[in-house]
């Protein structure tokens, strides 16, 4: 009986052989009842096939069958009880009856398999489900009750299937091929000269067959005939079982019988196909194949047209190779038949074999040569498309006005400029090299023409890759013309920059100047010798800016001169220049306020030191009360200069130092004047002078 047979029967799983053993290894035989009436005549059936699997020895150590009546009815299981004493009636060893919950009448129950015992031939145990190991190991029984086992009915019931579709393929497929291997070996002459048909073929394929045999081999020696995947595999069972032994002669009986069926269809393929060779492979290499080659000269005049003359040879390639393959085994096999030596006429073999040859790799050598040629065509043309964008790239940049913001940024640009004209260089260079190699390729094709005249074709290929060399040396040359224009024009805008730069650094630092003439230069000394020690110093502190002035205004010329060269407008015509005017005439206005206020100081210093000094020589002098008015004049202005602003042009106003500072020179002043005053109290009235005395 087949599984492929009773296939619906048995995905019902009315019953199943788990893989578990009991305790005296005997088998483990599951009859799941379910709350639907079970069909008796099926659940025989497929207790007779599941009993037909294990070996005699394996029935002979007996079976303990698990009737699962949780969920039918007492007369069910009593019905399948009875039903085991005819369909495994020596075998059975023990049945336990697995009880619901709510159990059935245990007189009843008790009754009927207490008064049947003797005839049944086999103890009948009721037993619930947790206490279904005292009988049984739990990792003997499937998780339904409570064990470790797993068990996939289909997983078991598909490899069930694929064992018995081997067993029927394999053994069919032996007979044919002992049929087909016996008849060759008594054959007669007309048999070993007749073409291998299809009465000759097997019914299925062998190596499909050995293949199914491996893969089934491999399931049962690593024991998982009914295992699963994600799962524990199935606990070890009897090789009768797992029918290793049967596989495994089927797979070595096959592979014999396999073996001598090939050697048979080699040696009755070898005459047909030696026989084919003049018309099959000669005769296209030399004729469709070589027309191909001839038909193909040209290397096209750009990467795309190279690009599908490269394809073209592809195709050309691959049919080529289909017959290259073919030459290569029957090449083989000429030379086997060369090294046994049952053949007759070896002499036209050896000169079928030295033809087939020849034309092969005459034919391979054309192949290859026109495959480097459009390679070296398609880099060639690489080559002179990178280098025309280069170009393009260049000319570009070349046919844009320059108008960058700064002295960094032409030099970057000019930098750059002088990189892409170097990268030009490099390309035009290497396409030379790119250029003069394919000629070279080209004024060796005529050597394989087969005698075409190929003078026009390599003329124009010739021609071409001349003329693209050519054109490139003179856009080459156009663009370094004007990049030395360029290079000059940007020479010069650097050095515009860098005059506007310095003229701004000079107005920069006449300002600071200034700021240091109104922050720094504000004392007017203790005496006069010290103030005309500040004068002077005052005078080189205006000549150093009167040089920075000068420098600015030299600079602000240049960039004029420049602009004209350049014709274009410099921003220092229109803000540097009227920024140093400004800058320079308020320094020129602090400056004199402070040559004024420091011409004051002197005078008022001198005229009070003559007076304060005891000169008895000078009466007359010290006496006059003019000079008296005259001092304190002179300190009123000077004290009234100092608090006067410095006024600008533009209306601004700016004092020198700050007021604390400003209030220290007054303070000193006032001191001076008030020694003054005394001296002068002192000459009008001695008496007083000798009374303090």
């Amino acid at each position: 009986m087949e599984a492929s047979v009773i296939l619906p029967i048995l995905k019902k799983k009315l019953a199943f052989l788990s893989g578990g053993k009991d305790r005296r290894s005997g088998l483990i035989l599951t009859i799941p009842l379910c709350l639907e009436q079970t069909n008796m005549d099926e659940l025989s059936v497929t207790l007779d096939y599941l009993l037909s699997i294990p070996s005699e020895k394996c029935k002979a150590r007996g079976f303990t069958v698990i009737v699962d009546g949780r969920k039918s009815q007492w007369n069910v299981v009593k019905t399948v009880v009875v039903m085991l004493q005819n369909v495994v009636p020596a075998e059975v060893s023990l049945v336990c009856v697995v009880k619901p919950d709510e159990f059935w009448d245990k007189k009843v129950t008790h009754f009927c398999f207490w008064k049947e015992k003797d005839r049944l031939g086999f103890e009948v145990i009721l037993v619930s489900a947790n206490k279904l190991t005292r009988y049984i190991e739990p990792c003997q029984l499937t998780e339904d009750f409570g064990g470790s086992l797993t068990y996939d009915h289909m997983d078991w019931l598909n490899k069930r299937l694929v064992f018995e579709k081997f067993t029927k393929e394999s053994t069919s497929l032996l007979d044919e091929l002992a049929l087909i291997n016996n008849g060759s070996d008594k054959g007669n002459q007309q048999e070993k000269e007749r073409s291998v048909d299809l009465n000759f073929l097997p019914s299925v394929d062998p190596e499909t067959v050995l293949q199914t045999g491996h893969e089934l081999l491999s399931e049962l020696q690593q024991r998982r005939f009914n295992g699963s995947d994600g799962g524990v595999s199935w606990s070890p069972m009897d090789d009768e079982l797992l029918a290793q032994p049967q596989v495994m002669k089927l797979l070595d009986s096959l592979r014999e019988q396999y073996t001598r069926y090939q050697e048979v269809c080699r040696q009755r393929s070898k005459r047909t196909q030696l026989e084919e060779i003049q018309q099959k492979v000669v005769n296209w290499l030399e004729g469709p194949g070589s027309e191909q080659l001839r038909a193909q000269w040209g290397i096209g005049d750009s990467i795309r047209a190279s690009q599908a003359l490269q394809q073209k040879h592809e195709e050309i390639e691959s049919q080529h190779s289909e017959w290259f393959a073919v030459y290569v085994e029957l090449n083989q096999q000429i030379a086997a038949l060369l090294n046994a030596g049952d053949e007759e006429d070896l002499v036209e073999l050896k000169s079928l074999q030295q033809q087939l040859s020849d034309v092969c790799y005459r034919q391979a050598s054309q192949l290859e040569f026109r495959q480097n040629l459009l390679q070296a065509a398609l880099e060639f043309h690489g080559v002179a498309q990178d280098l025309s964008q280069q170009l393009d790239g260049l000319l570009g940049m070349l046919c844009v006005d320059v108008a960058p913001a700064d002295g960094a940024s032409i030099q970057q640009t000019l930098k750059l400029l002088e990189e892409k004209l170097k990268s030009v260089d490099v390309g035009l260079q290497g396409l030379r090299e790119k250029g003069q190699g394919l000629l070279d390729q080209i004024s060796n094709q005529a050597s394989w023409a087969y005698g075409k005249d190929v003078t026009i074709e390599n003329k124009e290929n010739v021609d071409h890759i001349q003329g693209v060399m050519e054109d490139m040396q003179l856009r080459k040359q156009r663009c370094e013309d004007m990049v030395d224009v360029r290079r000059l024009k940007m020479l010069q805008m650097v050095q515009l920059f860098k005059c506007e730069e310095d003229a701004a650094q000079a107005v920069e630092w006449l300002s600071e100047l200034l700021d240091a003439l109104l922050k720094t230069h504000i004392r007017l000394g203790d005496d006069a010798q010290e103030t005309k020690v500040l004068l002077e110093k005052h005078r080189k502190f205006v000549d150093v800016a009167q040089s920075t002035y000068d420098y600015g205004r030299q600079l602000l010329q240049a960039t004029v001169v420049l602009c004209q060269s350049l014709r274009c407008t410099s921003r220092s015509s229109g803000d540097t220049l009227p920024r140093l005017n400004r800058v320079w005439k308020q320094f020129t206005i602090a400056s004199e306020e402070r040559v004024h206020r420091l011409e004051m100081a002197i005078a008022f210093h001198s005229n009070a030191e003559k007076i304060l000094q005891d000169c008895p020589e000078e009466p007359e002098a010290i006496n006059d009360e003019e000079q008296f008015d005259e001092i304190e004049a002179v300190g009123k202005s000077l004290l009234d200069r100092l608090t006067v602003p410095v006024v600008y042009p533009d209306g601004t106003e700016q004092y020198f130092g700050s007021p604390s500072d400003m209030a220290s020179t007054a303070e000193n002043i006032r001191d001076r004047m008030k020694l003054v005053n005394l001296k002068r109290q002192q000459l009008r009235h001695p008496e007083m002078v000798t009374t303090e005395s």
